[in-house]
């Protein structure tokens, strides 16, 4: 799936379950504007996966920087779609920011959300096209603002970091499992797992079908869980 398909449906999935997947999990479950910020946050976690791959939404954030450091984890993790793309990432990835998050404190914390914005706003293309030097300035001016807002608003979301990165990351696998290459879901045993009802990454039913319907469907659960109830509290 492309990287805006990603970010789409990591948004969906925490805006459709805030409701009722946090308290069953975990006894409590964010506030409206909790749940509003953790869904463009796990927008941006849904991109993670994509960590292996050198021309995917993460290596475009820095330039070089961040292509060197993808093309690093792709010959590490075996390529594309190999141990990034499996659950053992995914709780690595939730217990890593768990530990960052607790042992490092606010510092750690505010830094992944500022990623985390940057990598939904690339994704979402809300910047001006391209690469350039334009589009990186929109990116972590966006990102940077919406860091500011949390830090000084949204304290609380630290503590839902863990929870929002494990649940884009097994969004993301869930997109690619739909794809016709699949996923290595038990990795290192190399078995992958598929439904391919996507049969071709940017493909007219990802484009024309699957984009459009997951954007109208999130912003329909972000009214009913988020949106209605400030507005009513307001």
């Amino acid at each position: 799936m492309l990287g805006q398909s990603h970010a789409i449906s990591g948004a969906l999935v925490h805006a459709a379950t805030a409701p009722f997947l946090p308290q069953a999990l975990f006894g409590v479950g964010p506030q409206p504007g909790e749940i509003l910020v953790g869904t463009l946050l796990c927008a941006g976690a849904a991109l993670l996966p994509d960590l292996d791959h050198h021309d995917a939404t993460p290596a475009h954030l820095l330039g070089p920087l961040s292509r060197g450091l993808c093309r690093l984890v792709g010959r590490l993790s075996g390529g594309h779609r190999h141990a990034t793309h499996s659950l053992l990432f995914v709780a690595l990835a939730g217990w890593g920011t768990w530990e960052g998050v607790t042992r490092l404190g606010d510092g750690f914390a505010l830094g992944l959300v500022l990623v985390l914005f940057a990598l939904a706003a690339r994704a979402l293309h809300l910047h001006p096209p391209g690469h350039g030097f334009t589009a990186w300035v929109t990116t972590v001016g966006l990102a940077g603002t919406g860091t500011a807002t949390v830090a000084v608003w949204f304290p609380g979301i630290a503590g839902w970091l863990p929870y929002t990165v494990c649940l884009g990351a097994l969004t993301h696998l869930a997109g690619d499992f739909l794809t016709r290459r699949g996923v290595p879901l038990l990795w290192p045993w190399g078995r992958r797992f598929e439904v391919a009802l996507i049969r071709r990454t940017g493909g007219r039913a990802e484009i024309r079908f699957f984009v459009p319907v997951m954007t109208v469907a999130t912003f329909a659960a972000l009214w009913f869980t988020a949106f209605a109830p400030l507005l009513s509290a307001g």
